[in-house]
């Protein structure tokens, strides 16, 4: 009887929110994953080992704990292991941080993904899909936003280095022939999330009876984007290598942001609605139970006030759209973290 060996895929930042359901999801689907994480400490430790021990009962996952900018550390894991898909979700994230401290931004989203580069250059994968944002739209205001649109006025520093990865890969993607996907993602929430995310801090605030901060005065609207419609969105992106025609009929050709010089593609993955910050924070207190108490500020630097994907290259590409509501998804976050934190 013929076995069939699994692909390999490598997910950077496995132990990270993206990257462990990402993960979990790829092995639950049969494929061999290598999973490398740096496991720095940007928030609790404990979380990524959590997520990472749930990963590791899996036969098929691999652990390396290293860091991206490291150089030659992944030119080695390439080497080694070959991959058939690599999935790039590593990176220091949350733009109020980027103000604080701009140079671990710089050192793991801009020189490790040239880390990244430069072993796919050496090493070709099938694939590479490379996690970018919906903050890289920046100060447009044209929504909703969609692949094509301008992106030059990024308002973070975050945000302008998850742009410069997608500038980087593009000329990798040209010189090289590597098939690239970038996905932007818009506001991802649920269970695993991290401690510095809106939900889990409201949560946390509401249930020891403290003041929620409220920015731009409740005047925010974000398109939520439920994670495990963001994993679906991500795992059916692999089969839509650009590197392939896909059915024109299907598309008109200026709504793909595909390059016209390289197997290059921008992908849009939200739920396709922007929804009030008021109407996310209500659906918290229905899921807890509680009423909030509200801190109204000002606005943050570095913030936007609206988000709101168009997903439909995504639907075309794939068939699939995010459809998780905002009352479906806070409710099973709560569930999590009550569970999590036996509270």
């Amino acid at each position: 009887m013929k076995i069939n060996k699994p692909k390999t895929v490598l997910v950077t930042g496995a132990a990270g929110f993206i990257g462990f359901h990402t993960s979990k999801r790829l092995l639950e689907a049969g494929w061999r994953v290598i999973g490398f994480d740096c496991m720095s400490d940007y928030y609790d430790v404990t979380l990524k080992e959590r997520r990472e021990s749930i990963l590791l009962q899996n036969e098929f996952y691999v652990s390396i704990h290293e860091s991206l900018e490291r150089s030659g550390a992944l030119t080695q894991v390439f080497h080694t292991e070959r991959p058939d898909v690599v999935i790039h979700l590593a990176a220091q994230a949350g733009v109020r941080y980027s103000i604080e401290n701009p140079r671990s931004y710089l050192e793991s989203n801009i020189v490790g993904t040239f880390e990244l580069l430069e072993a796919s250059r050496a090493y070709p994968p099938e694939h590479i899909l490379m996690a970018s944002t919906s903050s890289a739209y920046g100060a447009n205001s044209d929504m909703p936003h969609r692949e094509t649109d301008k992106a030059d006025n990024q308002m973070s520093f975050y945000a302008s280095t998850k742009k410069s990865t997608e500038s980087m890969a593009h000329s990798y993607s040209h010189i090289f022939k590597l098939p690239i996907t970038m996905f932007r993602f818009f506001t991802v929430y649920g269970p695993w999330g991290r401690p510095d995310m809106a939900l889990f801090k409201f949560t946390k605030a509401m249930l020891e009876n403290n003041e929620i901060d409220v920015y731009n005065h409740g005047q925010m609207r974000r398109d939520f984007t439920y994670i495990d419609d963001l994993v679906t969105g991500i795992v059916l992106l692999i089969s839509a290598n650009p590197d392939r025609d896909i059915d024109t009929n299907q598309l008109i050709s200026r709504n793909d942001s595909k390059s016209p010089v390289a197997p290059f593609r921008v992908v849009n993955i939200g739920n396709s609605t922007s929804e009030k910050l008021t109407d996310y924070i209500s659906a918290l207190e229905d899921a807890l139970g509680l009423t909030a108490k509200k801190n109204f500020m000002p606005m943050q630097q570095g913030d936007v006030e609206a988000t709101w994907a168009d997903s439909q290259l995504l639907e075309t590409l794939t068939g699939y759209r995010p459809a998780t509501d905002i009352s479906t998804g806070v409710k099973r976050f709560v569930d999590w973290y009550r569970n999590f934190y036996k509270c």
